[in-house]
């Protein structure tokens, strides 16, 4: 059973605590050091059981009654408070695998699952070009024109003003923007003249700022008002 941490790893009835102690204290006693515990834990550790054992007994319906509940309380109060400390002990011990935890009968620690860099570049469409403004949308499916892919946590933005194709070094794009967001403005700067091809990239990025492969690059002309791009829809 996976677990973030020791609570909840101990049986809630009084029967079911027994039994769980006693796998616990047998196997912490035979070799307490595989453990990550000294002998003396283990044997004061079989005292606070074996009190447990014995004032449970003597809970028996046929002769219960309060001392012998409250006698039996204390003792599962004691037991579990020193197996949650021994617990603790033995998840701290880099050398107990989780197989041996489980065999204890406490909770293996679920291990987080690594998100992988991007696999696949994002779709770009245009959604309009007012004067200097390219408004884009990027998506990861070019069919179903899903917003990001799984594990896709935002997207970087690049552009690159002039020439008659993309180039294809990417130390030349000019580095536009972050966003954790589909839609996206790229303002082209007063410095590329009117009618200036300029190329639109993106790559996607995970939680771990891992980035994946750069969209081929989308082309649109601006800077004479509303402007027809060279392409307007590109898939991954």
């Amino acid at each position: 059973m996976a677990s973030s941490g020791n609570r909840g790893f101990l049986p809630q009835t009084d029967a079911a605590l027994l039994a769980w102690s006693l796998n616990f204290s047998t196997k912490v006693t035979a070799t307490p050091t595989a453990y990550g515990l000294t002998a003396a834990q283990a044997t004061a550790y079989q005292a606070l059981h074996d009190a447990f054992a014995s004032a449970l007994a003597a809970c028996d319906p046929a002769i219960r009654n309060k001392p012998a509940v409250a006698t039996k309380n204390d003792a599962r109060l004691a037991l579990k408070d020193d197996a949650r400390l021994l617990a603790r002990l033995v998840q701290g011990t880099a050398s107990v695998t989780d197989a041996q935890k489980l065999e204890l009968g406490l909770n293996v620690r679920a291990a987080p699952s690594p998100i992988p860099a991007p696999s696949q570049a994002p779709g770009i469409d245009i959604l309009g070009i007012a004067g200097r403004t390219v408004s884009i949308r990027l998506h990861g499916d070019a069919v179903l024109k899903r917003a990001k892919p799984p594990g896709c946590k935002g997207a970087s933005v690049f552009s690159f003003a002039g020439g008659a194709s993309a180039p294809t070094d990417p130390s030349v794009y000019k580095f536009e923007g972050n966003t954790t967001r589909t839609v996206f403005d790229v303002v082209v700067p007063d410095s590329v003249e009117p009618g200036t091809t300029v190329y639109i990239t993106a790559m996607w990025w995970n939680e771990r700022a891992e980035s994946g492969p750069a969209a081929t690059p989308v082309a649109v002309t601006v800077g004479y008002g509303m402007s027809q791009a060279a392409g307007l829809k590109l898939a991954a």
